[in-house]
């Protein structure tokens, strides 16, 4: 009987189920978007229920697409968006909707936080303090959900990230793994274990934390009465590190970019703890009884700025319409968009930066913005990029997500960065890293050697750019950033 393994890949904005077989090949998805809900300016939430039902809709439709029976899934892997904290009770119901790593309520406590804790945080974390993270969204709930700090104390309230949401509800079992762990500011991540002293610090009891393992191995399996069949649930880890394994970054220096929501850009360190002031320092993965570690810019708006001009301002009816827009201008014309709807992240970490356009002219039209949205992605990309650069040799950047399959963003990302882009041939990198996980966990495939030598590439990108151009257009882009950075202090909102 043939056997593949089916990936879980839960987004910001939707749930997606990815099977694969033994060649890296995609046999269908399914995937169902699920609402985000904004109860007040700044705050951003979703109903975990309605993560649930989307992911099981997604596993159910991938299934019937590809014709597979659940027998024929040798492991599962979960990836999902990072640092969005959920609280449940052990029947499984969640206790208040899940605050999403976008959600800026704790701004004001982490900035107090950071004044007194903040090197201690970067030192035990490799994190610069931000409402970003998971640990002051949990110290939120348990200070504001009625009951909930009294429940916690007497062991009734599980926490985790969304991996432990939806792994505790296939399974029963209340576990995460290193790289999940390493990001919600509680973890230290030299001692791999949660930390006495950041728990005192952000007031949570250790009771309500999952236990922590690495990211390739049978965490559980699923309950039969959802799939009719008892399958291992064997890969773990967050969107952005399972992408970098799943470009294949196994080697120190090796470097990718995740264009989806926001844009992440990891470099691997190998063994190495790295720590840069303005970009984050993370657990790629834990496997085989080692820690790999990496270097993360973390971009906290990218696609979701083309999401806008399509749903806010509906300038767009479609994604891959800004490139036929972008192709229509010989140059941006001095127009810049700074989408820091949510505060800026990598390298600037200014919790109130608010998106900024700039440049406009009677002349300015839908073109302009949609070519200036593009160009933003790929300028963000490169204010992280050089900060790299600091204490990582990079020579190319392989790519996914997304906003890959828009060539004018590759190409441009090329010409800023003055340097190799490489795309794919399986962009599905993020849902293949948790399946070669889940795999290796079973077996599957073997060695990281074999899963090397399924990656190909599909596209290389070359800089054709002239060095006074480029370096003109940046110039004008960190004008633009000065002048939306701290506006949302200025203003008093």
């Amino acid at each position: 009987m043939e056997r593949f393994i089916l990936s879980l890949d839960e987004g910001t904005t939707s749930a997606r189920a990815i099977i694969f077989d033994r060649e890296s090949n995609v046999l269908s998805v399914g995937q169902y978007e699920f609402p985000q809900h904004y109860p007040k300016p700044g705050w951003v939430e979703h109903n975990p229920e309605e993560i649930w039902d989307a992911q099981f809709r997604a596993i159910k439709t991938a299934l019937e697409r590809a014709r597979v029976e659940p027998s024929q899934i040798a492991a599962i892997g979960v990836t999902n968006q990072r640092e969005t904290t959920i609280v449940w009770d052990r029947s499984g119901r969640p206790l208040y909707n899940a605050i999403v790593w976008q959600c800026r309520r704790t701004a004001e406590m982490v900035e107090e936080i950071k004044r007194e804790y903040g090197n201690v945080i970067k030192e035990k974390t490799g994190l610069v303090p931000d409402a970003y993270f998971s640990a002051s969204k949990l110290k939120w709930l348990l200070d504001n959900v009625p009951g909930l700090r009294e429940k916690a104390e007497r062991g009734e309230v599980l926490f985790g990230t969304v991996d432990t949401f939806l792994i505790y509800r296939l399974t029963g079992e209340h576990v995460t793994d290193y790289s999940n762990a390493s990001r919600t500011m509680l973890f230290n991540i030299r001692r791999l274990e949660w930390d006495d002293e950041l728990l005192e610090i952000f007031n949570i009891p250790e009771e309500v934390l999952p236990e922590v393992r690495e990211s390739s191995g049978v965490y559980g399996h699923t309950k039969r009465e959802l799939l009719g069949a008892e399958i291992p649930v064997s890969g773990d880890a967050g969107d952005q590190q399972a992408a970098l394994f799943g470009q294949a970054g196994f080697e120190a220096g090796m470097v990718k970019a995740t264009y989806g929501t926001g844009s992440f850009i990891l470099a691997n360190t190998g063994k190495t703890v790295r720590y840069s002031n303005n970009l984050l320092t993370t657990i790629a993965w834990g496997l085989n009884g080692r820690v790999t570690y990496a270097l993360e810019g973390s971009v906290f708006i990218t696609g979701a700025a083309v999401q806008w001009l399509r749903d806010g301002i509906r300038i767009i009816q479609s994604a891959p319409e800004t490139e036929e827009l972008a192709r229509k201008l010989e140059s941006n014309e001095g127009l810049y968009f700074v989408p820091a709807f949510v505060g800026l992240g990598s390298p600037y970490w200014d919790q109130f930066a608010r998106g900024l356009i700039i440049g406009i002219t009677r002349g300015t039209g839908r073109e302009h913005l949609a070519r200036a949205t593009l160009e933003a992605i790929a300028y963000l990309t490169r204010d992280v990029v050089e900060e790299m650069e600091r204490l990582v040799g990079i020579k190319e950047l392989r790519v996914d997500g997304g906003a890959t399959a828009n060539d004018f963003l590759m190409q441009f990302q090329a010409d800023i960065l003055n340097r190799r882009v490489v795309r794919p041939v399986v962009k599905e990198t993020t849902a293949l890293g948790a399946a070669y996980l889940a795999g290796l966990a079973v077996d599957y495939w073997e060695s990281l050697e074999e899963i090397k030598n399924l990656w190909r590439a599909e596209r290389v990108f070359e800089p054709k750019m002239d060095e006074e151009t480029r370096e003109r257009l940046y110039r004008g882009w960190k004008e633009a950033v000065k002048r939306a950075m701290g506006w949302a202090k200025i203003v008093g909102v």
